[in-house]
C-alpha cells in the first residue's frame, strides 16, 4: 500500500543520495522502499485491468472466453511451400 510516509521516505532518500550520498544501509532501504512502491503500483494497475469488461454496441458483454467473430483474431491463411 502506498502511504504518505512511504513516498516521503523515498523522496528523502533520493534527495540525500543526490546531495550527500547514502550509507550502505540506506542504499538497501532505498531499494526496499522503491520495490514496495512499485509492487503497489503494479497491484493497482492489475486491479484496474482485471475490472475492465469490453462492451459491444448493442450492450453485449464480451469476456476472454467469447467466441464471436468480433472477438476472435482473423484466421491466418495456410502457408504454401
Amino acid at each position: 500500500m502506498i502511504t504518505r510516509e512511504l513516498i516521503e521516505r523515498i523522496n528523502y532518500l533520493a534527495r540525500k543520495q543526490r546531495y550527500e550520498g547514502l550509507t550502505p544501509e540506506e542504499k538497501e532501504e532505498q531499494q526496499t522502499v522503491r520495490q514496495e512502491y512499485l509492487a503497489a503500483i503494479r497491484a493497482r494497475v492489475k486491479n484496474v485491468l482485471d475490472a475492465v469488461v469490453v462492451v459491444d454496441e448493442p450492450g453485449e458483454r464480451h469476456l476472454d472466453t467469447c467466441t464471436c467473430s468480433h472477438c476472435q483474431p482473423p484466421e491466418k491463411p495456410p502457408v504454401e511451400h
